[in-house]
């Protein structure tokens, strides 16, 4: 691979990082702000939970999309797919 191509292959990588690490950040933000405002307002009932919940949820997906990316399993399956192509001589092959 060409120099160029690699740092274009690293910044994307990178940003994606640190766009997971900001949500990481207001995730924890944000709840810990939910969990001060529930238990001043209602400390009987934990409703800060279920925004917690859901929003873990999506930073779990975030994160596995994020760092799985980075595995290299998506770049194998690319040239794993253009190999296939090529071998059978496909008209829309590059």
């Amino acid at each position: 691979m060409e120099q160029e191509e690699l740092m274009r292959i690293a910044r994307r990588r990178a940003g994606r990082k640190f766009g997971f690490y900001v949500h990481l950040a207001v995730f924890v933000a944000v709840n810990a702000l939910l969990f001060a405002i529930n238990q001043r307002a209602t400390p009987g009932f934990s409703w800060f939970a279920f925004p917690l919940g859901g929003w873990a949820v999506g930073l779990a997906i975030h994160g596995f999309i994020v760092f799985l990316s980075n595995s290299g399993l998506r770049e194998r399956m690319i040239e794993d797919e253009l190999r296939k192509l090529k071998s059978r001589g496909d008209p829309g092959a590059p």
